[in-house]
């Protein structure tokens, strides 16, 4: 697999794929990152919200603030 050298190469390569998003409250979001700009904010769908280790509920379409996100992970 080709190494990617900034940020946003690798949130491009993610695109299209299931995603872990950890904010800074404590809550966690798990859904397909289907969008992302310079800022880091992003747009999940499917998206389900985490809190303390349980699912709170299911939001589907999601816009997330990068100023507020911690980590982005593959799920």
């Amino acid at each position: 697999m080709e190494e990617n050298s900034r940020p946003l190469d690798t949130l491009n390569a993610a695109r299209n794929k299931t995603v872990m998003v950890d904010l800074k409250n404590g809550y966690r979001y798990v859904g397909k990152l289907k969008a992302f700009d310079i800022h880091i904010n992003v747009v999940l769908s499917d998206a389900d919200e985490h809190h303390n280790g349980d699912v709170k509920r299911k939001l589907g379409n999601v816009f997330i603030r990068g100023d507020t996100i911690t980590i982005i992970s593959p799920a």
